[in-house]
């Protein structure tokens, strides 16, 4: 690395510690045992094994759509298409294993490869068309689901041949080391590629360009640094964790469900930002970004225990958001 990249480095990307946010991870993880503490007083069925397991299998899909959103979001930019990536390549993960006949982990591999490739057109469309991230991503958020539609035939694609697909998300073999400990694998992928993702931001170069591209992109193009490159990069690799959320979704419900995903693209946005990352870019963790997955399923078991209409669920939620937000804008101001 030449000795003016190394100088750029110095000066572009803030230490890890400041980047981090340790104190807003801090509020982050009070507010998600504030919350457990709330729902165990108020419902004696919150606080079981069971639904402790619930919470963490309904906060693997989107934890993973999330930890890909971290990496854009860092970047000041956005990723409306998550969600119908994610089902555009389980859709293609039941063409490859069901229809076409191929093996599994072909399937498998054929369905993560979708999800980046989407990821690299969306990279390619920001980076290299100057077209604003919200409208590239909404581009493709509309292309992936309505390729859904068609592929599929508007139907869902069942994996009842091969029954080794469902124990992806729902087999555990946790229960096979300890017999009666039954934690399903979703779970462990979502914490394995979490700590995957972190490595990739905190140790990498990817990481370190991710936080240049976010705190000041013309300062790091000036430096030398290929802009354009390391932002298709970026949207490659959310799309690659889209696409694993793809093959766990289908693996959990045994299928693929082609009208599925609208909506989860907003809920794994507001893991990211009420997990600490800042909506305008250069700041943000991937251990803030569990947090925030954890808080978002555990505020919606905990309203669901508590018989909390649907509405008023949503309305909740959309409070909780708005308030990190606004908590994001006011750290930002004192800065």
């Amino acid at each position: 690395m030449s000795t003016r990249l190394a100088h750029a480095y110095k000066k572009t990307i803030p230490t890890l510690s400041k980047q981090n946010g340790a104190a807003q991870k801090l509020l982050a993880f009070a507010s998600l045992i504030m919350l457990v503490l709330i729902f165990s007083i108020s419902s004696s069925n919150f606080f079981q094994f069971d639904n402790l397991i619930a919470i963490m299998l309904s906060t693997a899909v989107i934890g993973v759509l999330a930890l890909g959103s971290t990496f854009v979001i860092i970047t000041s930019g956005i990723d409306l298409a998550v969600g119908t990536v994610m089902t555009f390549s389980s859709v293609m993960a039941g063409v490859i294993i069901t229809t076409w006949q191929l093996p599994m982990p072909l399937g498998i591999v054929g369905g993560i490869l979708t999800g980046a490739v989407c990821g690299l057109i969306s990279g390619l469309l920001v980076a290299k068309m100057k077209i604003p991230p919200f409208i590239a991503t909404l581009a493709m958020m509309m292309v992936t689901k309505g390729l859904s539609l068609v592929i599929s035939g508007t139907k869902p694609i069942y994996f009842n041949d091969t029954p080794a697909f469902t124990k992806i998300s729902m087999g555990s073999l946790v229960s096979d080391i300890f017999p009666g400990v039954e934690i399903p694998n979703a779970i462990l992928v979502f914490f394995g590629a979490a700590i995957i993702a972190s490595i990739i931001l905190t140790k990498t170069i990817i990481g370190r360009y991710n936080f240049a591209l976010g705190s000041n992109e013309e300062s790091t193009r000036l430096s030398g640094v290929n802009v354009d490159y390391w932002k298709i990069v970026i949207y490659t690799l959310t799309g690659v964790f889209s696409g694993i959320a793809g093959i766990m979704m289908a693996s959990r419900l045994n299928s693929a469900q082609p009208a599925l995903g609208s909506g989860y693209e907003l809920e794994a946005i507001a893991a990211v930002v009420i997990g600490g990352t800042s909506l305008s870019g250069g700041k943000g963790s991937i251990l803030g970004t569990v947090i925030g997955a954890l808080i978002m399923s555990v505020l919606t078991n905990g309203l669901r225990i508590l018989s909390v209409k649907q509405e008023w669920q949503t309305v909740i939620v959309g409070i909780v958001i708005v308030l990190a937000v606004y908590a994001d804008m006011m750290r930002r101001r004192k800065k």
